[in-house]
C-alpha cells in the first residue's frame, strides 16, 4: 500500500547538469567545474523561470541562476557518495547502490587480448582503440570504416567500450551483437560499466550519429529501488535510456527516445495512462549532444528549452503525482576536455501533496532520492541512502 496520497512519480534526470564542484573533485581531474554555472555565465544567463519558480536558484551553491523569494518547490544539493563521475554510477547511485570502487578506464587503449578476442567474436577487425570524441574520431576514422569495414573501438575518460559503425557498413542488428559480445568478453577486471553502440550516418566531411545508440551495461550488483517498485506491484515506466543503464531489471515497460524534447512527450504520454508507480526518464542531449562537445551555446539553450516545457508537466500532474528533477553527474562544457566532470546535481521536488520552500540542504548521497521513493510507496528500503519525505510532504 502506498503509504501517503501520492501513487506517482515522475523522475526526470537532465543527463550531466551539474552544479559544482565536490571537495574531491580535483582528485578527479576537475577543477573550476560548474556546469550550470559556468554555461549561465558564458552566455550572458540563463532564463529558466520555471524551474527557478520550484527554487533551482535557491539551492546552496547554486550561481547563475536567479532566487526568488517563495520557491513553489523543495529543493536540494546532493552530493555523489560513489567514486565516479560517469551516467551507470549516477543513476545506480540514486536507485540505491554506492559504487565504493571506480569502474575501470583506459586512457592507453584497451590491452591487446580484449581487442583480439573481440576481433574473433565478431568477425571484424578494429581501428581507434584510444580515448576520443565521438563526432572527433568519426572525422578522423569514419572514411577509413567505410573502405574496409573495419569498426572504431574508443573509449573516453568513463568506462565505456564504444563501438561506431555507418548504419550501411554494419546493419544495427550486427552493431548490437558485436555489442553483446563485447559485454561478455569485458568481464572482472575488465567489466567496464558500459558498451555502447555508436551508429552513425551520411558522408566524410558531415558524419552523423544517429538516434539508434544503445547502451549495454553491466547488471546491477544489488536491487534497486525499481526492483523493490516492480516487486510491490508497481508500473516503472522507463523513458530514454533509463531501460540500457538498468539492464532492464526492474523496469515493466520501456521506451526509448530520439532527442530531449522526444523525452518529454513520451513522459507525458506515460502520464496520460494514469499507471501507479514511477516514470523515469533521462533526457541525454545535455550530455550527448552538447556537454561532450563543449557546445555551451547549446547546452544553455536545451536547458532553456526543457524549461519552457516544464509547465505542460506540471499542467498533466494529478494532485496524487509528485515531481522529482534532478542529474548524474555534471559535463561542464566550458572546460578544455570533453569528459563528465565531478559534481554536485541538483534537485527539485513538487507536488500538490508536498509543502513548499522547503530547502533539503546538502545530502551525502543520491541514494537519498532513491531511499525516499521506497518510504512513498512503503516499499523495503534499499541498501543506501537517508529519506527525506517527511521533510516534504504535507
Amino acid at each position: 500500500m502506498v503509504s501517503s496520497n501520492i501513487d506517482r512519480v515522475i523522475w526526470i534526470v537532465l543527463d550531466s547538469v551539474g552544479m559544482g564542484a565536490m571537495p574531491d573533485s580535483a582528485d578527479f581531474g576537475d577543477v573550476g567545474v560548474n556546469t550550470i554555472g559556468n554555461v549561465s555565465k558564458a552566455v550572458g544567463g540563463l532564463k529558466l523561470p520555471n524551474m527557478e519558480a520550484l527554487g533551482l536558484g535557491n539551492i546552496d551553491g547554486m550561481e547563475g541562476i536567479k532566487r526568488v523569494v517563495a520557491p513553489k518547490g523543495c529543493f536540494a544539493r546532493l552530493a555523489e557518495a560513489s567514486k565516479g563521475k560517469d551516467t551507470t554510477t549516477g543513476h545506480w547511485e540514486m536507485g540505491g547502490i554506492v559504487s565504493r570502487e571506480p569502474f575501470p578506464t583506459y586512457p592507453e587503449g584497451f590491452p591487446k587480448e580484449i581487442i583480439e578476442a573481440f576481433e574473433k567474436a565478431t568477425g571484424r577487425k578494429v581501428i581507434g582503440n584510444k580515448p576520443a570524441s565521438g563526432t572527433v574520431i568519426l572525422e578522423e576514422l569514419g572514411e577509413e570504416h567505410i573502405k574496409t569495414g573495419k569498426v572504431i573501438v574508443y573509449t573516453s575518460g568513463d568506462s565505456v567500450f564504444q563501438i561506431a559503425a555507418h548504419e550501411d557498413i554494419v546493419p544495427l542488428e550486427e552493431l548490437y551483437n558485436m555489442c553483446r559480445a563485447a559485454r561478455d568478453i569485458l568481464v572482472e577486471e575488465h567489466a567496464v560499466a558500459r558498451v555502447i553502440a555508436r551508429p552513425f550516418t551520411g558522408k566524410a566531411g558531415s558524419f552523423t550519429r544517429t538516434a539508434n545508440r544503445r547502451d549495454f551495461s553491466l547488471l546491477p550488483p544489488h536491487d534497486t529501488i525499481l526492483d523493490k517498485l516492480k516487486k510491490s506491484g508497481y508500473n516503472v515506466m522507463a523513458v530514454g535510456k533509463i531501460e540500457d543503464i538498468f539492464s532492464g531489471q526492474g523496469i515493466t515497460e520501456a521506451v526509448h527516445t530520439k532527442d530531449n524534447m522526444d523525452g518529454v512527450n513520451k513522459t507525458l504520454d506515460y502520464m496520460k495512462e494514469n499507471k501507479k508507480g514511477l516514470i523515469f526518464t533521462n533526457l541525454v542531449d545535455f550530455d550527448m549532444k552538447w556537454g561532450h562537445r563543449n557546445d555551451y551555446k547549446a547546452y544553455g539553450k536545451g536547458l532553456e528549452d526543457f524549461d519552457a516545457r516544464l509547465p505542460k508537466i506540471i499542467n498533466a500532474m494529478k494532485d496524487s503525482d509528485i515531481l522529482f528533477i534532478t542529474a548524474d553527474h555534471g559535463c561542464d562544457p566550458t572546460t578544455p576536455g570533453t569528459d563528465h566532470t565531478r559534481e554536485y546535481v541538483p534537485f527539485l521536488a513538487y507536488g500538490k501533496n508536498l509543502k513548499e520552500n522547503v530547502n533539503l540542504g546538502t545530502r551525502t548521497s543520491f541514494a537519498d532520492i532513491g531511499q525516499t521513493v521506497a518510504e512513498i510507496f512503503a516499499t523495503e528500503k534499499v541498501e543506501n541512502g537517508e529519506s527525506f519525505f517527511k521533510e516534504i510532504v504535507k
